[in-house]
């Protein structure tokens, strides 16, 4: 029984998410890592992230369901499309970790300062094609 890695995560709510479809999908998937990370987020560098684990043999098969979720669109409450404001584009980073303005530079000072993990960012969507964030 060959454990192979088909992605890795910064965050253990990610994880399960992407575990809970892999197993809806009737496949075994593993979380290895997650425990450290959670505890200390630094650890996620030194570990490489959590990383979520399938047999060798269900690898394509894993592969092909977690890229159609991750290819699948972004909707809203109303179950519309989300597009950028700015071009109309469909192709959106869901969730992108901002630190745009002044306390995002701020923040990265006193991390950098202090040795801490970032103490302000905000959670946005992030055009790919413009490169615009939005909530």
């Amino acid at each position: 029984m060959t454990l192979k890695t088909l992605k890795t995560f910064d965050n253990s709510f990610e994880a399960h998410l992407y575990k809970t479809k892999l197993e809806s999908e009737g496949l075994r998937a593993y979380l290895f890592d997650e425990n450290l990370v959670s505890l200390n987020p630094l650890y996620n560098i030194t570990v490489g992230g959590i990383k979520l684990k399938v047999h060798e043999k269900d690898y394509r098969l894993s592969f092909d369901v977690i890229h159609k979720l991750e290819e699948s669109k972004l909707l809203d409450e109303n179950n519309d499309v989300v597009k950028c404001p700015i071009c109309d584009s469909e192709e959106l980073i869901y969730g992108f970790k901002s630190m745009r303005g002044s306390k995002g530079v701020f923040s990265i000072f006193l991390s950098l300062l202090f040795m801490v993990f970032p103490i302000y960012f905000k959670t946005v969507n992030k055009c790919k094609n413009c490169g615009f964030e939005f909530k």
